[in-house]
């Protein structure tokens, strides 16, 4: 009984993190889609697009250190980019 139990916990857990796993996208991100996000107008961000397309077309997701691009105030955030089916997603997280 203990070993079905066991068997089935395992089971459940290896499922879960392979699903969990980001995936690279189907059809690679170009450089116009990921400038149609205008992610360099809204946040300033170090890494350059090259470095940015690299981790979408590998991973399919990328977070990066950036900051809202706002004269004369500093609003550090966190900027989560999506290769998905749709186009590049950008979400923003506050540090």
């Amino acid at each position: 009984m203990k070993k079905v139990v066991f068997s089935l916990i395992t089971s459940v857990l290896a499922a879960v993190f392979l699903i969990s796993c980001s995936l690279p996208p189907l059809e690679p991100v170009t450089r116009m889609e990921l400038m149609k996000t205008r992610v360099y107008n809204k946040y300033i961000i170090e890494e350059s697009p090259e470095e940015l397309l690299y981790a979408l077309n590998t991973r399919g997701e990328v977070v990066v250190e950036g900051s809202r691009n706002i004269p004369g105030r500093n609003f550090p955030v966190f900027v989560k980019l999506l290769a998905t089916t749709d186009g590049v997603h950008v979400l923003e997280y506050d540090r």
